[in-house]
């Protein structure tokens, strides 16, 4: 697995020192800060390979470069069963290329990373561990299996080599019609990543879907009573099975490749999964962590398993709070940061305290997503005002009137702000009993974007 990560001159920040724990590591931070860049880092420094270096059907993944022209490098450590190796790769200009030691890390295991637009890659020690003959490094298996979301459902072939996978559909059907223990595995894996018990996630039956497809495509069984064949099911539904199915299939793979070399199976895996929400309704936001967490276990009950993750979702954050256990999980953010003495702010990777916040509310307004408040944008600017003029002994009873059809135009009924706001228009004589109950309604003025 990956004990740590130390960059400089490459990427938003000058400088980025990050120590991951063995089980869960959650990262965010706004766009553009480098989650996605970090997440790259992680599986290069892992498999030595960008993921567009394997496969230029994606339109991410591209090998890092130095952010300011100057020396740049990338140190890392691999831990593997017995020990701890570290490396250190510095970009040549000339070369174009990030050099180091020859041959690849110590053997990280099983690295999975699943990125935001559908994409996934796969390394796997059994079929993808490269030899060393001298100096040279001898690539006669294939580096890794880097799929673009339509390679992930149509299969992934390789100029050289053919096909290197099936590809979603057709291997869900001839798992299914064979009901063998992939198919089990598989069937298991939907159920526990399902957004919850009442509505699990169940394969139906097959459908042709026209006269020129002579496909088997898998359906769904959907709560409402019909099967959907999946190539037509929603975004959400669409990123879970993948994801499903490359868990399995990695998995699947991985012990064959193993019983065919005689090896024991891997004692680590690593899973890299970037935007982790993506197309997820909240009530699915605020289990899958767990959910791939238990997954992850279950399909490889005997290896040690890392996960680092990228979200942008405060229920993501909500959802690991009972769970959260600072021995083996970290939190870190990434933030725009002003000095006194730059012109410009810096980005700063962090490494923060976990602390549990109960209400998804209080995630947004936390240092995860730098929110002033969890209400529109409008409501934040009336509130501002209100908060002033709840402070200023000079605001006279009109103008509270016409502040008072402004906040009623941007809070609900029930909000808790109506508590302070007649509490403190009764005290200063603004009203004798409560505010009136047909205000004047004022349009706040558009925020600016």
């Amino acid at each position: 697995m990956l004990k740590s990560l130390r960059l400089s001159g490459v990427g938003p920040s000058e400088h980025l020192d990050a120590a991951f724990k063995p089980r869960l590591n959650i990262v965010t931070g706004d766009n553009g800060l480098g989650k996605s860049f970090l997440l790259d880092i992680a599986w290069w420094a892992l498999t030595r390979k960008w993921p567009r270096e394997l496969n230029r059907r994606l339109t991410s993944g591209d090998m890092a470069r130095p952010s300011n022209g100057k020396a740049a490098s990338i140190g890392f450590v691999v831990q593997a069963k017995t020990k701890a190796v570290q490396y250190t790769s510095k970009f040549l200009a000339r070369d174009q290329a990030w050099t180091g030691r020859a041959g690849r890390p110590l053997n990280p295991g099983l690295v999975l990373y699943a990125m935001a637009d559908g994409s996934f890659a796969a390394w796997d020690p059994a079929r993808n561990y490269w030899r060393k003959r001298g100096n040279i490094d001898v690539q006669d298996r294939v580096p890794a299996y880097v799929f673009g979301p339509r390679d992930v459902w149509d299969g992934l072939r390789d100029p050289e080599r053919g096909l290197l996978c099936n590809g979603m559909v057709a291997d869900w059907a001839s798992w299914q019609k064979e009901d063998g223990a992939a198919f089990k595995q598989f069937s298991s894996v939907l159920k526990a990543i399902s957004p919850s018990e009442e509505e699990p996630i169940v394969a139906g039956g097959f459908a042709r879907i026209s006269i020129d497809d002579p496909r088997d495509v898998p359906t769904l069984k959907m709560p409402y009573g019909i099967d959907v064949p999946v190539i037509y099911a929603s975004a959400g539904i669409k990123r879970i099975t993948s994801l499903a199915y490359l868990l399995v299939w990695s998995w699947q793979e991985h012990r064959k490749a193993c019983a065919l070399l005689g090896e024991a199976t891997t004692s680590n895996l690593v899973f890299l999964i970037d935007e982790i929400e993506a197309h997820l309704h909240p009530r699915w936001q605020r289990s899958v962590v767990t959910a791939l967490l238990d997954v992850m276990n279950v399909l490889a009950p005997q290896a040690e398993v890392q996960m680092i993750v990228a979200t942008h979702s405060p229920l993501v954050m909500a959802s690991v709070e009972t769970h959260f256990d600072p021995k083996r999980d970290a939190w870190f953010d990434i933030d725009l940061v002003r000095q006194e003495r730059r012109k410009v702010p810096i980005v700063e990777f962090k490494e923060r305290e976990f602390v549990r916040l109960g209400e998804v509310s209080n995630w947004l307004m936390s240092s995860a997503f730098d929110l002033k408040s969890a209400r529109s944008r409008e409501a934040e600017d009336v509130l501002e005002e209100a908060a002033q003029a709840l402070s200023d002994d000079g605001f006279t009873a009109q103008k509270a009137h016409v502040l008072y059809g402004k906040l009623a135009a941007v809070l609900g009924d029930t909000d808790p702000f109506w508590v302070r706001w007649k509490y403190v228009g009764q005290t200063k004589g603004w009203w004798k009993d409560e505010p009136p109950r047909t205000p004047h309604r004022v349009t706040p003025a558009r925020r600016k974007p």
